[in-house]
């Protein structure tokens, strides 16, 4: 049981004044995949799932999580590769690489910035570093207000701390509803994560955008207080008119949009004889192919890179993770593909499957061909 919300408060600040902006009612646990064999059971969609966004601090966080984390280890796309080396590539030409030591806390989803400092001269340690990365990690403690603090703590008084996150403001001018999901307790704008940095006694100096996710931020703090320069406020600045509350409540339009329109493409296609499969057994997709009402009577199979998934089935569906090699033998007529940003990695990695590609995209209830 998740203690923070058992109490209903903030999980940054601790206040009591929280208001719902999207609920997507009961759903699967997003990092249970069972057995293909084992039969969908009423409990297996019987999980909460919503957003609450605190006044006081401006923190869109998950409101609770009876679920337990279970999610098999997935492959790291070439897209998060190529963004982590782009990020380490600018913090140092800003002349920000300084000391010796880096200590990193990772995300459950796997992946490392370490090597990426180690060849540049670092020791990576367990204990207090020059360097701190967290990239991805934070979102999924329960308890963001400690977890700041320990990232603190973990960082030399002189030593800078490098947090990236997927922009609320992105995923709410993107509609990108199907970010919420269970383990991730907190979806930050700049303002709110200057907020907990600021209790744990640190402070944002710099900041940089990617285009991964449709949106992705990487800051850089210190111990202190110190002014952000122009680049940390151009992005507080764009991002103030997506962190309302009347702004991300928009998420629950989009929510309701997304899945109603997925149903009927599904539908079509497959009342015309179209064997539809998807790729990318992602979490994000446990609640959309719930809401949507997906079956193997619309989407024959999901194929994932991941051997641990592979012989799984998406959280309360009966439809089966199969291997990609089984994909492309399959033939099939259209690919659905869950995560956007895999597009040009699977084009690439796939070429007996071009013109089958459709790309789900929340930003205007669509599906599109890739």
């Amino acid at each position: 049981m998740d203690p923070v919300a058992s109490a209903r408060r903030c999980r940054g600040c601790g206040s009591i004044d929280l208001s719902p902006v999207l609920d997507l009612g009961m759903v699967p646990a997003a990092d249970y995949f069972p057995p293909a064999t084992s039969p969908v059971g009423l409990a297996e969609t019987a999980h909460p799932l919503r957003m609450d966004r605190c006044a006081p601090c401006g923190l869109a966080q998950l409101a609770e999580d009876d679920t337990r984390a279970e999610e098999p280890r997935g492959i790291e796309p070439a897209a998060l590769r190529d963004q982590a080396a782009d990020a380490v590539a600018r913090v140092a030409k800003a002349g920000l690489l300084q000391g010796k030591t880096v200590r990193e806390f990772g995300s459950p989803h796997g992946g490392t910035w370490v090597p990426l400092l180690t060849e540049r001269g670092f020791a990576a340690t367990d204990e207090v570093g020059d360097v701190v990365l967290d990239c991805f990690g934070l979102m999924h403690e329960p308890d963001q207000r400690a977890a700041v603090a320990e990232r603190a703590a973990a960082t030399a008084p002189d030593g800078l701390l490098l947090i990236q996150f997927h922009s609320l403001a992105t995923i709410v001018a993107g509609g990108q509803w199907n970010a919420l999901r269970h383990g991730h307790f907190a979806y930050y704008s700049l303002s709110a994560l200057s907020r907990l940095l600021a209790a744990a006694g640190m402070s944002i100096t710099t900041a940089w955008q990617f285009d991964l996710y449709g949106g992705t931020v990487l800051v850089a703090a210190r111990h202190g207080t110190h002014p952000l320069d122009a680049a940390a406020r151009e992005i507080r600045s764009q991002e103030t008119e997506y962190t309302e509350y009347a702004a991300v409540r928009s998420l629950q339009q989009a929510a309701d949009g997304h899945a109603e329109v997925l149903r009927r493409w599904l539908t079509r296609h497959a009342a015309q004889g179209d064997r539809i499969f998807a790729y990318g057994a992602a979490s994000r997709a446990v609640a959309l192919f719930s809401l949507a009402g997906v079956d193997r009577g619309l989407i024959a199979a999901v194929a994932d890179a991941s051997p641990a998934k592979q012989g799984r089935r998406m959280p309360g569906t009966d439809v089966p993770i199969i291997a990609p090699a089984e994909l492309v033998a399959a033939r099939p007529d259209l690919v659905l593909l869950t995560l956007p940003d895999l597009l040009p990695e699977v084009r690439a990695r796939y070429p007996e499957l071009d013109g089958c590609w459709i790309v789900d995209d929340p930003a205007d209830s669509t599906v599109k061909g890739g």
